[in-house]
Formats: C-alpha cells, sequence, structure tokens
C-alpha cells in the first residue's frame, strides 16, 4: 500500500533544508512526496547573500486548487515546516481540514518552527494561529523548548515540567508530542542534549493514558541548517513504521540525526583544513552520502520511558 506525503516547505537551490531535508530521506524510506515549495531560495538564509521568491497564500491555494482538480487530493501525511506569514499558515490549516475530510485517518506532523534559545524569528503574529488553529488539526507536534514553552505559556526548568508541558501539548490537539531539543540538565553532562517525547495510547480496555521518553545526545560544536526539518520527516517515517512505539521511532530518527550530522561535520572540518571553523557551505548536510544510514540507521541512542 503506497504511502503519500504531501510537504509544504521552504526549496533551496544549493543545499538542504525544507524540502530538500525532508524529501530525498522519505523517498528513500518509500514514501511518495509531492512537494509544495512556500520559498525557492539560492540557498538557505544562515549565507553571507541569498536571492529568491516566495509564495503567497493564494498562490498555494492555487497549486491546491490544481491536485483538487484532477482529483489527486489523496494524502496519507500532511508535513509542515517553517512559515513566516500568518495567511499562508491559516491556507496550509484549510487545506489540512479539508484533505482530513478525504481520508479521516490522514496524519498532520507539524514542526511549528517559531525560534529557540528565547528568541523568536518569526513574526509574533504567527504564535495565535499556531496555537488557535494549527495545533487543533495537528496529530504529531516537534516543538524545541522555546516552541513548547510559547505554545503553552508554561516555562520548563525540569523534567517534571516538560512531562506538564507536553501533556498541556496532547490538551490542544496532537497526539504526539516530540521536545526535539531541552536545555534541561543531562546525566551524562554539559556535552549532551536532553530530548523528550510523549504519546497518547489507548488501553485494550479503551482507558487512555501516555507513554513518555526521555533521550541524551551528543551536542556537537556547530551550526546545521535543515536538521529540524530532516528530524521532522524522519518521525513521520518512523512512526508510520512503529505507529504504537514512540521509544523505537525516535530511536530511530535520533540516531539517522546522529549518522548524518556525524558524517557532516567530519566531511565539514576536512574541507576547512585544521584550525579553521568550516562555512555554511560546507556544513550543508551530507544527505546522499548518508543514504544506507538513513534506511537502516544503527541504534545509538536509546531512549528511556519515564
Amino acid at each position: 500500500m503506497e504511502c503519500r506525503v504531501l510537504s509544504i516547505q521552504s526549496h533551496v537551490v544549493r543545499g538542504y533544508v525544507g524540502n530538500k531535508s525532508a524529501t530525498f530521506p522519505l523517498q528513500v524510506l518509500g514514501f511518495e512526496v509531492d512537494s509544495i515549495n512556500s520559498v525557492q531560495f539560492s540557498n538557505h538564509t544562515g549565507y553571507a547573500h541569498w536571492k529568491g521568491q516566495v509564495l503567497t497564500a493564494e498562490e498555494l491555494n492555487v497549486l491546491y486548487e490544481g491536485i483538487k482538480l484532477n482529483n489527486v487530493n489523496h494524502y496519507d501525511y500532511v508535513l509542515t515546516g517553517y512559515s513566516r506569514d500568518t495567511s499562508f499558515l491559516e491556507m496550509v490549516v484549510d487545506i489540512v481540514q479539508e484533505l482530513k475530510k478525504t481520508n479521516p485517518s490522514l496524519v498532520y506532523v507539524c514542526d511549528p518552527v517559531m525560534g529557540d534559545h528565547g528568541a523568536m524569528y518569526v513574526p509574533e503574529s504567527l504564535l495565535p494561529v499556531y496555537r488557535d488553529k494549527v495545533l487543533p488539526v495537528a496529530d504529531i507536534l516537534t516543538p524545541n523548548q522555546f516552541e513548547a514553552e510559547l505554545l503553552t505559556g508554561r516555562k520548563m526548568y525540569t523534567e517534571k515540567d516538560a512531562v506538564e508541558v507536553m501533556d498541556l501539548l496532547h490538551e490542544m490537539g496532537p497526539e504526539t508530542v516530540v521536545l526535539t531539543s531541552t536545555d534541561l540538565p543531562s546525566k551524562h553532562g554539559d556535552k549532551f542534549l536532553v530530548a523528550l517525547g510523549s504519546q497518547k495510547i489507548v488501553r485494550p480496555d479503551g482507558t487512555k493514558t501516555t507513554k513518555k521518553i526521555r533521550m541524551e545526545m551528543p551536542k556537537v560544536d556547530a551550526v546545521f541548517v535543515g536538521t529540524g526539518d530532516l528530524f521532522a520527516a524522519m518521525l513521520l517515517a518512523w512512526t508510520h513504521h512503529h505507529p504504537k512505539d514512540l521509544k523505537a521511532a525516535c530511536e530511530k530518527t535520533v540516531s539517522v540525526m546522529h549518522h548524518v550530522i556525524k558524517r557532516t561535520i567530519t566531511y565539514a572540518n576536512e574541507v576547512a583544513g585544521p584550525g579553521t571553523r568550516p562555512s555554511p557551505a560546507q556544513l550543508e548536510l551530507r544527505m546522499v552520502q548518508s543514504k544506507a544510514d538513513i534506511e537502516n540507521p544503527a541504534i545509538v541512542v536509546e531512549a528511556a520511558v519515564l
């Protein structure tokens, strides 16, 4: 049974971010990917220069109308990431709602990209749209700590806080929530990053519970772009293969990330040479070179069940 994803994300000519980060890995894992490019840029905005075009909400609607007129608007998944326009985001919600009418079992995977480390890098007007319109139709949500705090209005200082924030997010819509990165202290010291996940589960007797997990990943001292987009795409893929096992899905997702990032930093350091910090171009994810790891990742991070 073929599985089809509608991915509405950024596109870059050179490098890996948005749809460029999500499409190849999903295709390698057997998914059909229909991509709508929310922007078309020469490269990501971490370079000294970038040029390109931005898709408007109306242009998004025109593309969707074309798909609909041909009666091929049948999807198993919708995947979205960075958006910086409220009308565009609202149009995405309309499309998701319509696709869910056609296929009630459609799963919407949303990375609510708004900011990091206490600073928003999208207009503040997007927050209420995510909170009040996107979350109610989202099934899988992948915020970082800052985004989860924005959406719930709650700060997290401890693991208990994080668990409460994830439960609040469940109440707002998504069945599965993964906090992709947090500032919570790791048992392994400050060289490790803590991620947490929570999944609503219906027991055989019909009662509901949640399963929660914690992962600790080694930090890498470099700025990568497109990793969040890869994370959301891999979580989509591995939750599809392990729908009731968030632990296995997250272990595979995080392990793919580890292999891709390790290959990328090794390459970047080689090309930059000793004592030189690699450039944005040298730090583009080594995606094609990681094909085997994407298909069958050796598990390098074990998730602990809370």
